[in-house]
């Protein structure tokens, strides 16, 4: 299953003389890192058995080190916690002869992808096992590719809720034995206990193990703490459509809320990238940034509210639709800005006539980064109409009406108009 995650860290290059890198040989792989199954070195090829052999040190979880017990001739080091001090040891041991053992493939959410971020490629070997997936799908008769691979190994099970599509095949890496009744009682409250749920227990060992259920009323007894959960949805609960524009019921608001077509034009004048950050200022019920979150796993935001309520509910609205690693910082812009990442985004859902924020707001934006206000005020409004003249950008007016009863008869309802300011900030190329 998947090690523990990550720091970051960047490894520079030295340069000779004249700023150019020097042509040296490169170093030799130091590092070894190598999957390593339930069936043991039974399962390892010769190269991946000889590697841990020859190595002077050996890390790895407790699991790891006694199904290869037999092949360590070197120090055996169980990973400590937290984990990043193993990562230490490791990288305080360069130039001796040092074998990381992991699980299965070890960058798939496991601890190659760890070691990579502070090694560099040219000073290791890796040898992969099969992944808890692979196996998973290889077991069901799967097609990997187009099932939903999700991780909830040391996180919130409410990030699986953006799957939940009747029809949808998903893969799960739970925590431990107590994940798959944790997820069945999470479907079936969301309107999906129809799901079938297949756990795959210790897969590729002596005590695999394969049961299914559904999801309402699961009860499977005895589960190993090393799972993998098949889903297959289905049912009738609310589905997360892949669209911006969700329905505004499945937002807890008190009227402050960025309406569903409203949203829809602003996520689109936001236009999320892989890897971005967005601020939302004002957040209200939090649904530009819960939305923004929702169009990739990569996004990150944070959702900046000067009410206690309001943050409350934002953050339930987060776990509840399925981002509950949505930051929030409650305070008044522009003091509560200070100190926050840079952005590559920022919405303005309200206070961009207030002294201080739109300037902060501009200060703080990457070069290439979208600035989005919407305002429905006339001293807002003026405040758009300076900003536009002062720097350009694209100025909108927004009007929509609904088909609602009035007086026995039909009729449009018009909500109060939108107008929208999005700009640029110069300094990069449009993407």
């Amino acid at each position: 299953m998947a090690e523990a995650q990550d720091e970051d860290e960047t490894s520079g290059k030295a340069t000779g003389a004249g700023g150019t890198e020097p042509e040296t040989a490169a170093p030799a792989p130091w590092l070894s890192i190598v999957g390593i199954g339930e069936d043991g070195l039974a399962g390892l090829s010769p190269a991946g058995r000889t590697r841990i052999e020859q190595a002077q040190m050996v890390f790895g979880g407790a699991r790891h080190l006694a199904l290869a017990v037999e092949a360590v001739k070197g120090e055996a080091h169980p990973w400590p916690s937290p984990f990043a001090e193993g990562v230490a040891q490791v990288l305080a041991a360069r130039g001796k002869n040092v074998c990381v053992l992991a699980s299965g493939d070890p960058f798939l959410h496991g601890v190659g992808a760890t070691l990579a971020r502070h090694v560099p490629v040219r000073e290791m070997h890796v040898i992969p096992a099969s992944s808890a997936f692979s196996l998973a799908a290889a077991r069901l008769g799967w097609a990997l590719a187009e099932v939903a691979q999700v991780s909830l190994h040391g996180r919130e099970i409410g990030r699986i809720r953006p799957f939940l599509h009747p029809g949808c095949r998903i893969l799960v890496l739970t925590s431990d034995e107590t994940g798959p009744a944790a997820v069945a009682a999470l479907l079936a409250g969301l309107g999906f206990g129809a799901s079938r749920l297949t756990v795959l227990e210790a897969l590729g060992g002596p005590r695999e193990r394969i049961r299914s259920a559904p999801a309402a009323g699961f009860a499977l007894p005895g589960i190993d703490p090393l799972n993998v959960l098949a889903i297959e949805v289905e049912g009738t609960g609310a589905v997360l459509t892949r669209a911006s524009g969700l329905d505004d019921s499945l937002f807890e608001h008190d009227g402050q809320i960025t309406k569903r077509e409203i949203r829809a034009v602003t996520l689109s004048a936001l236009a999320p990238r892989k890897g971005e950050l967005l601020w939302d200022v004002g957040g209200g019920s939090g649904s530009i940034a819960i939305e923004w979150l929702l169009a990739d796993p990569s996004l990150a935001a944070v959702a900046i509210e000067s009410h206690p309520e309001r943050a409350a509910r934002i953050a339930r609205n987060a776990t509840a639709l399925g981002v509950p690693h949505l930051r929030i910082v409650e305070g008044t812009a522009p003091e509560a800005l200070a100190g926050l990442p840079a952005p590559d985004a920022i919405f303005l859902g309200g206070g961009a006539s207030e002294d201080g924020v739109v300037a902060a707001a501009e200060a703080a934006l990457k070069p290439g980064g979208r600035l989005v206000a919407n305002g429905v005020t006339l001293e807002t409004e003026a405040v758009l109409l300076a900003l536009h003249a002062r720097l350009g950008g694209d100025l909108l007016r927004l009007a929509i009406s609904r088909a609602e009863p009035i007086k026995g008869m039909m009729g449009w309802r018009p909500a109060m108009p939108i107008t929208q300011w999005c700009w640029m900030k110069p300094g990069r190329e449009a993407q």
